[in-house]
């Protein structure tokens, strides 16, 4: 049977997100709206199999992944209730910097409720987590922890890199430039960094920049401010974890100004604030100034709410199908084929429509 076996670290709302479509896409023969890609390199969305899940919250450890996936503190909308049993037991992650001591301060309901340490070393527990990926056969790692989980990922990506497996990193730490020689030396692909939204804040701020590049009136001053209710918001609210975020953001849209770039200060984009009756929708607020002829003075303001989780799920998707095409050509290293298109940081950035062609023809769609 063709199949991607896939283990998936932090079974939050993004995991919710791509278990239930993954269900929802069950019918290949089907032409449902809302991918990417239907057919990415003969995998379709349902050759995508959960084999092994890793998350340290007391609510989630020991449950099958399709109960899981909808316990809380997780508040994305359902839209495929009928998940079967996956024979995917949630394992007892490692904590090493996952979870932000600011959390505390809230109801439980809204954050996470860690379990201590089962290991008493990162060795002991590497070295456990690379045994279930070995014993799953897992094909691709995603990595979805929380933003700011710099040692957490680099640590779950030396596991990948152990057990012979394909790294998704869906969140905002720049595993494919740190770690790119390692795989590239392993044999195995990593896809990343820091996936984008299908339309999302970052993607039409991208294109109303480029938009604005191409036709003669240079971005002088532009912000984009978000806010949400999702766990992710609230860990946001720590703003120590936030620099590889805002980095990851502002790179990917001020890399379409070419040559033209603007001062730091005249830049502002990230995470604003957390409102909890939001739950997993997120509110954007775009504002870009420019000039027109004669140096007259316009300016744009864009509002874009989504449902956060979802709207990032088919992007995972593509990645996960574009990291085992990889794993199939023994391509190895950061794939920045798929990169391009799927991630705002990968290690090089294209002009969304060159990175598109790069995908579709790595897709041979």
């Amino acid at each position: 049977m063709v199949e991607i076996r896939t283990a998936l670290v932090g079974i939050g709302n993004c995991a919710s997100a791509l278990v239930q479509g993954r269900f929802y896409y069950k019918d290949r023969e089907v032409d449902i709206p809302g991918l990417i890609t239907k057919n990415f390199g003969g995998y379709f969305a349902s050759d995508i199999n959960f084999v092994a899940a890793f998350d340290v919250d007391e609510r989630k450890v020991g449950l099958d992944l399709s109960k899981a996936i909808f316990s809380l503190p997780n508040c994305t909308i359902i839209f495929q209730k009928d998940i079967p049993d996956l024979n995917c037991n949630v394992n007892m992650g490692y904590v090493i910097d996952s979870i932000s001591e600011h959390a505390k301060l809230y109801n439980e309901d809204v954050r996470f409720k860690p379990r201590k340490n089962v290991y008493s070393s990162e060795d002991e527990a590497r070295k456990a987590i690379v045994d279930i990926l070995q014993k799953a056969k897992v094909d691709v790692l995603v990595n979805y922890l929380p933003v700011g989980s710099e040692k957490n990922t680099l640590f779950y990506a030396d596991c990948a890199l152990e057990a012979k497996v394909a790294f998704v990193n869906a969140i905002p730490v720049f595993v494919s430039k740190l770690y790119g020689d390692k795989f590239k030396e392993a044999g195995l692909p990593v896809i990343g960094d820091d996936i984008k939204s299908q339309v999302g804040a970052t993607i039409i701020h991208r294109v109303l920049t480029k938009l604005f590049e191409d036709r003669g009136e240079p971005v002088k001053r532009t912000y984009q401010i978000n806010v949400g209710g999702n766990t992710d918001f609230l860990n946001m609210l720590n703003k120590k974890r936030l620099e590889s975020k805002r980095i990851s953001k502002t790179q990917a849209v001020t890399s379409q100004m070419g040559d033209h770039q603007i001062p730091g200060d005249d830049v502002y984009i990230g995470p604003s604030d957390y409102i909890p009756w939001l739950y997993d929708r997120k509110i954007c607020f775009i504002r870009i100034e420019a000039e027109q002829f004669g140096g007259v003075p316009m300016d744009l303001e864009l509002r874009l709410s989504v449902e956060d989780s979802p709207n990032s799920a088919g992007v995972i998707m593509d990645a996960i199908r574009a990291a085992k095409v990889a794993l199939d050509k023994k391509f190895s290293g950061p794939i920045i084929e798929a990169s391009a298109y799927l991630a705002k940081s990968p290690v090089k950035q294209f002009d969304d429509a060159q990175a598109k062609k790069m995908l579709l023809e790595f897709a041979e769609v």
